[in-house]
């Protein structure tokens, strides 16, 4: 249990060092983070409420077994919060991400390329539905996709 807690403790670091590296170039340009101009953490936390309710009910990422077994098996409050919490800090603001390792927490799920590009599809109509303007959109799917290669196969 030691040796899982120090893995998680190591993915979670290196994701915050990737986010830090991040915001420290939004803030060197003088202009608001993400963070501020998605509107701070109830903006996030309103869009990430919708995102995880279109993914846990996604019937092309539950045709994979382990991934409908997970989210029937994972609070979606919990889930929720969890990526608020990503998001938020990859964006700027003051929230730092204490969740399990992008790697840790799908590895065992045998994510595919497909099953990816069903959650970015569910990502995309998320941010249209709430009028996420474009250049913001674009910041978010590479904070996204900066992620594919811990969670795909």
């Amino acid at each position: 249990m030691l040796e899982a807690r120090r893995r998680a403790d190591k993915g979670t670091l290196a994701f915050s060092r990737r986010f830090n590296i991040m915001k420290a170039d939004m803030a060197n340009d003088n202009q608001p983070t993400l963070y501020e101009r998605l509107g701070g953490v109830y903006s996030i936390a309103t869009v990430v409420d919708d995102l995880i309710d279109r993914v846990m009910t996604d019937a092309r990422l539950n045709a994979n077994p382990l991934v409908d077994e997970a989210h029937h098996r994972v609070s979606p409050a919990g889930f929720k919060y969890y990526v608020t919490e990503m998001v938020c800090g990859a964006a700027g603001g003051p929230q730092k991400y204490t969740g399990r390792s992008m790697r840790d927490s799908h590895q065992d799920l045998r994510i595919t390329a497909g099953e990816w590009e069903a959650f970015m599809d569910d990502l995309q109509q998320t941010l249209d539905k709430f009028g996420v303007p474009e250049a913001e959109q674009a910041e978010l799917k590479a904070i996204v996709a900066s992620t594919r290669a811990d969670i795909v196969l």
